[in-house]
């Protein structure tokens, strides 16, 4: 078989990796178009996923005309080299996934989350044959809509393929016992992030002054704007592979973005997350802080002092470790869920079944 798979950000590499490596060693032939945005195509390298570029996506803040222009070059590209691979199934999400499963007539399989705004729902479900989402997902995307109990993340934080490395500390330079917060600042322009606002520049430069004053601060800044010489923090600044390693070792993630909220609560550290302007209620951070892993938090000062406290609480990290134990170890395994339907080229009637029982027809669960 081959196998096309769009991934446009680094969460995507991570959501397909797994599934590619198992597809190549059973003999598939797998290609990963990407375009070149933030890490994305390190990360690819990183982890010998093969791929090729079909554009280029800046960080700057969002905006439609700019979008707009992308577009146009990239469906382009994105034909071009989909019908050269002629590939038997496609993996994505949005316009780009419909772009390449129209022009090559091939099945489309959609992997969703629930993100805000219909843009990219609306334009890829007419051209879907099979859309995945956890079963968290408040929307209903018609007859081909099937649910999972989990979240994408699952596809690389499950505890049956994530194994965190043991010298993370020494990459990071800091002591065994030395705990550390990592600060995600999201640089907020993605399509569902338009006329969004996070943490302002007077409240980063506040977070990163009070949290120092309890453990060590690494600061994720993606869009790279933050001058952190005059302040009491770090760039993080190790491979970005290796994140998840240092969340799972972090005592707190503190971020205005959704993925690595999620993907901390997943490990077991502590996820708060600001919300900000964005008032999108999302059906995974429902179920993460029912789960007691994440908290969300409309005011600065209640995510900063919130912060504080758990900083200072010596029973946390056993508390969450012991949550993640009883919740994420039950959640599906999203890798063997996609290898299967890759197999099966999008048609869930032809797959076995326990992976029937794991894809529930979200039309049937609501």
């Amino acid at each position: 078989m081959r196998i096309l798979v769009l991934a446009n950000t680094p969460a995507h590499v991570h959501l397909y990796r797994n599934a590619v490596d198992r597809l190549e060693a059973a003999g598939h032939d797998v290609l990963v178009l990407t375009r070149e945005y933030a890490c994305t195509t390190d990360l690819l390298d990183y982890f010998d996923v093969p791929y090729r570029v079909y554009g280029h996506h800046g960080t700057e803040r969002f905006s439609r005309l700019r979008l707009a222009r992308e577009l146009g070059g990239q469906f382009l590209s994105i034909g071009t080299q989909a019908v050269r691979f002629d590939p038997d199934v496609v993996f994505g999400r949005g316009p780009y996934a419909a772009a390449a499963g129209t022009l090559t007539r091939t099945p489309v399989v959609l992997v969703l989350d629930d993100e805000p705004g219909d843009f990219n729902h609306t334009v890829s479900r007419p051209f879907a044959d099979c859309i995945i989402s956890p079963a968290v997902t408040r929307r209903e995307l018609g007859d081909d809509h099937y649910t999972f109990d989990g979240f994408k993340e699952c596809a690389y934080l499950h505890p049956d393929v994530f194994e965190p490395r043991d010298d993370i500390r020494e990459f990071l330079d800091v002591d065994p016992d030395e705990p550390y917060v990592l600060v995600r600042f999201n640089a907020l322009d993605a399509l569902h992030d338009a006329d969004l606002e996070g943490f302002r520049p007077e409240q980063r430069r506040d977070v990163i002054e009070r949290l120092s004053e309890a453990a060590t601060v690494f600061v994720s800044d993606e869009g790279g704007e933050m001058d952190l010489r005059e302040l009491p923090a770090r760039p993080y600044d190790l491979h970005p592979a290796l994140i998840h390693d240092a969340m799972a070792e972090a005592s707190l993630l503190v971020a205005d973005t959704g993925t690595m909220a999620t993907e901390a609560a997943l490990l077991g550290t502590p996820a708060f997350r600001y919300r900000g302007t964005d008032d999108h209620e999302y059906g995974e951070f429902r179920a993460l802080e029912r789960a007691g892993l994440a908290e969300q938090f409309d005011a600065y000062e209640a995510v900063r002092d919130r912060s504080l406290e758990i900083l200072t609480d010596e029973g946390t990290d056993e508390r969450w470790q012991r949550r993640r134990r009883e919740y994420v170890g039950d959640l599906a395994n999203l890798t063997d869920l996609l290898v299967d339907v890759a197999r099966s080229r999008g048609a869930v009637e032809r797959l076995d079944r326990s992976t029937k029982r794991a894809l529930q027809p979200r039309s049937r669960s609501m």
